[in-house]
């Protein structure tokens, strides 16, 4: 027996003394980048990715390519994977490689044909990216400097996606909208939005917010920040949940940053923007914003943004940490009479294009996240995350029933992990859980007298008609199965369950505090067919959702308690096709809603009663890239009701038009880009003169931003005017004027402007 164990025990040692050095031994690739003449390429971003993940494959590990071209870059483990890399000026590459435990030989890359420098905007429609992580076929637009929108003017929109106008009705300080067809976007209405810290998406929604429902906010990031943002359908990823029903963005973060320094500016704004990477896994950025805007009350708007990214890699383990503080403040316009602006009435024409000089905006919030993807070997990773924010409001506002304040100060804390494993390209299983939990405090809706453009310095009393502390706390399992049933088909299942927690503590009326829990199940499906380029076939993908939405449990002024949880279907129809160079993309969408009780109207106190409704939408997009710039045309159609009284959705825009064309190379070294929006006109629900009975439509809004830019020495620095020609208005609606009672439409009116923007980036010269 004594010999059996000690056999036992030598042969324990053996192994161990042998295992350790190749538990100790790290696999790294080595290479070389070069460009399309075999000369070194530096600052060339080098991703491994999970072999067949494509453009949107999710980075395993990252590097930077050094002064001769050369990279060395860590590998988890044996077996096959795919290194995409991307390059200022080069199309991207995407390779295949068989990673040895040892012996691997170092490999040379060679970029692909030029592009231009500086090309705007890359859209991609295609399908083939889809993983467990993404099944969607999701719009991705890969991000340029000279695209985001970010001029003094037009604050608080970080870049312009193409198709998907943004409500800015209040200087950008208070949260601005992305909205979709037929979705009234400027009330908070259920569109989600995310932060892509590592592979986590981090949610950026603000729920039973005190000015609205559901508002995200982008205002929080400085757009030299952002490398991409994918545009989805919603409702299509276990991973996508609350207010995920008709879009969800996601906005993805650079790697590093090169160092620079931009400048904007014009006779009444200036705005500046600095960042730096300390180590090709780390960066900073900085932004200072002032300005009085161009309408008839002056803003005194101040901004103040940081944000930041370190990657730090511990064996199998890659962590990134995110953080973002925000500070805005600002005198903001109100809503005017549109119409009766160019009447006769001297009330009216007394507003000008601000109602009440008292209006006014302040805005503080600070997020820390964390994402840890460990690799376990094979096609195996688990992943820990989670992100803590905080977030302040005061918002003095005058909506026609005299000045109102909403205030409120939350916490918001979540956590999630969850296991992906390829098994094989017919099977990979993803298993998550998610916990989030939002506390705001003080969520105050206090009211004042009707303004008076007579006496104007008159404040009557404060009256207050809502107060509560609200918790919503979430506790949520789902799985997901994804994978190809032939070289052409692709399917994807999933389930998701939402346990959810409302706690709703009125401080005014305390009969109407409750507790409850809300139980939702979100099923998710998608089948994919993916022909050869050589067919004549298109792209397909049909996709099939339920999702929801959670409401604001307060009661106002009420005596029923609202709707906590709205619930939602939707499919989705995806086609594309590329001829001749010419990228052409068509989506069909169809989501009904149920009904819903919730979203207090800030002038009464009192709740909107919604629903059930149903949206159709079509959506058109056709991409031509040139050697020299490309053009995106996108046409929407929307129609958006409600199913029990037919009539059309207020507010929400039925047409949508937008044209983006960029030219890299103009005579004397200029580049040019410009975007054209069209929203059509928009229903606003019916009571205004002179058929009470009738729909109150409001204007179309038409806007055309550009751009003209020069680099000089040798590409550090480049200098150019930006510009927006607008003829309309925004966050259109109607609202009574105490003591009428008729409804009028009214909207914040768009100013056109120009200004000038300097660019110096430090270090090696990146022209010719």
């Amino acid at each position: 027996m004594c010999s059996h164990w000690n056999k036992s025990a030598i042969l324990v040692v053996l192994l161990t003394r042998l295992s350790l050095p190749l538990l100790g031994q790290e696999i790294a690739l080595r290479g070389q980048v070069t460009d399309p003449q075999g000369k070194a390429l530096p600052n060339a971003s080098v991703q491994l990715i999970p072999h067949g993940s494509g453009a949107r494959g999710l980075a395993l590990e990252k590097t930077i390519s050094g002064s001769d071209g050369h990279f060395e870059i860590k590998v988890p483990s044996a077996g096959e994977f795919d290194i995409r890399i991307d390059a200022e000026g080069f199309r991207q590459v995407i390779v295949s490689q068989t990673i040895h435990p040892s012996g691997n030989f170092e490999t040379t890359i060679q970029m692909g044909q030029i592009s231009a420098r500086e090309e705007t905007v890359t859209i991609t429609a295609d399908v083939n990216g889809t993983d467990v992580l993404s099944p969607d076929p999701a719009e991705k637009v890969f991000v340029r400097e000279d695209l985001l929108d970010a001029n003094p003017g037009r604050p608080g929109a970080p870049v312009s996606i193409p198709g998907y106008p943004i409500e800015t009705a209040s200087s950008g300080i208070k949260a601005p909208q992305y909205f979709a067809p037929g979705v009234a976007g400027d009330h908070g209405e259920p569109i989600a939005q995310y932060i892509a810290v590592g592979s986590y998406l981090v949610p950026n929604n603000l729920s039973a917010n005190a000015h609205g429902n559901g508002y995200s906010d982008p205002n929080i990031f400085i757009p030299g920040v952002l490398e991409s943002v994918q545009v989805d359908g919603g409702a299509f990823n276990v991973r996508e949940g609350n207010h995920s029903v008709n879009l969800a963005a996601t906005y993805g973060l650079r790697s590093r940053l090169d160092p620079f320094i931009t400048v904007t500016g014009d006779y009444r704004d200036v705005d500046v923007v600095a960042g730096f990477s300390s180590s090709p896994d780390s960066w900073m950025a900085f932004s200072g914003s002032y300005g009085n805007g161009f309408l008839d009350r002056l803003e005194h708007r101040q901004q103040y943004k940081f944000n930041g990214e370190r990657v730090i890699r511990a064996g199998n383990h890659r962590l990134t940490l995110f953080g973002v503080g925000y500070y805005g403040f600002s005198y903001v316009p109100g809503l005017v009479p549109i119409l009766a602006l160019n009447s006769s009435d001297a009330n009216f024409r007394n507003f000008g294009d601000t109602i009440d000089p008292r209006q006014k905006d302040q805005t503080h919030t600070a997020l820390v996240a964390l994402n840890d993807v460990w690799h376990l070997g094979g096609g195996q990773q688990l992943e820990l995350s989670g992100f803590f924010r905080t977030y302040n409001l005061s918002l003095f506002s005058d909506f026609g029933q005299g000045l109102i304040r909403q205030s409120e100060f939350r916490t918001v804390a979540g956590g999630s992990t969850n296991y992906v494993n390829k098994i094989a390209e017919y099977l990979s299983l993803l298993a998550g859980f998610d916990y989030e939990r939002e506390a705001p405090r003080r969520d105050d809706l206090d009211h004042y007298g009707l303004f008076n453009p007579s006496a104007p310095s008159y404040y009557g009393p404060f009256t207050p008609v809502d107060g509560n502390n609200v918790t919503i706390g979430s506790v949520t399992p789902y799985v997901a199965a994804e994978g190809g049933l032939s070289p052409y088909f692709r399917y994807y299942v999933g389930w998701r369950r939402d346990e959810i927690d409302f706690d709703n503590d009125d401080l005014l009326h305390s009969q109407n505090s409750f507790q409850k829990w809300v139980g939702v199940n979100s099923p998710k499906a998608a089948v994919s067919f993916l022909p050869k380029q050589s067919w004549y076939a298109p792209l397909i993908s049909l996709s099939f959702g339920q999702a929801f939405f959670t409401e604001d449990p307060r009661s106002g002024t009420g005596t029923t308690a609202g709707t906590p949880v709205a619930t939602s279907h939707s499919y989705q129809l995806v086609t594309s096709k590329t001829l001749h160079k010419t990228d052409l993309r068509l989506t069909l969408g169809h989501v009904t809603s149920s009904a819903e009780l919730a979203k207090i109207d800030p002038d009464t106190g009192l709740q909107f009663n919604e629903g059930p409704s149903r949206l159709r939408f079509m959506t058109f997009a056709v991409r031509q890239n040139f050697s020299y710039g490309s053009l995106l045309a996108t046409f929407s159609k929307a129609d958006a009701r409600d199913l029990d009284s037919g009539e059309p959705t207020p507010e929400a825009p039925r047409t949508l038009f937008d044209l983006l064309g960029t030219i890299q190379k103009l005579p004397f070294r200029l580049q040019a880009r410009g975007e054209f929006e069209y929203v059509g006109t928009k229903p606003l629900g019916t009571g205004c003169l002179p058929n009470l009975s009738a729909e109150c439509t409001g204007t179309p809004v038409k806007e055309f931003r550009g751009a003209l830019i020069r680099p000089f020495m040798n590409g550090r620095l480049d200098a150019g005017v930006n510009f927006l020609l607008a003829r309309g208005y925004t966050g259109q609606t109607t609202e009574n004027f105490f003591p009428s009672d008729t409804q009028e439409v009214v909207g914040v009116r768009i100013p056109s402007y120009a200004s000038v923007t300097f660019t110096y980036r430090f270090g090696r010269p990146v022209g010719p």
